[in-house]
């Protein structure tokens, strides 16, 4: 088996990882490596990505938001969570539940209680 790995295409990927080039490129550019081989041999060497200010910015958000359980009022979200506008009902929570009584009954239908709508609309066709 053939080791394609010369000295100088392990520094050259070395250098290129270390700046944040992406093993697709880092492959164009050694010739005859595949995407594959590089992100196998990046991991052999140790070598790891330094995480960007943005996904260090999407880690803190993800953190802040795990303090939604210890939140008294209503955890029923409205609108979505990547908007700025993005916030919880908050209005008094039903004893048991994290939801107010208008988002429980959305929350907790019976699995019965369309059979009994599509029963009561077909009785009284009938008539």
């Amino acid at each position: 088996m053939k080791n394609y790995w010369t000295k100088a295409k392990v520094e050259k990927l070395s250098k290129l990882w270390g700046q944040g080039v992406s093993a697709r490129d880092i492959a164009e550019k050694l010739g005859d490596v595949s995407r594959n081989a590089v992100i196998g041999k990046a991991n052999r060497l140790g070598l790891s990505k330094k995480l960007s200010s943005e996904s260090q910015t999407i880690k803190k958000e993800i953190n802040a938001s795990s303090l939604v359980p210890s939140m008294s009022g209503c955890k029923w979200p409205i609108g979505h969570p990547g908007d700025n506008d993005f916030y919880f009902c908050g209005k008094p929570v039903i004893p048991g539940k994290p939801y107010c009584g208008e988002h429980c009954l959305i929350a907790y239908r019976r699995k019965d209680s369309h059979q009994k709508v599509k029963k009561f609309f077909k009785l009284n066709t009938e008539v």
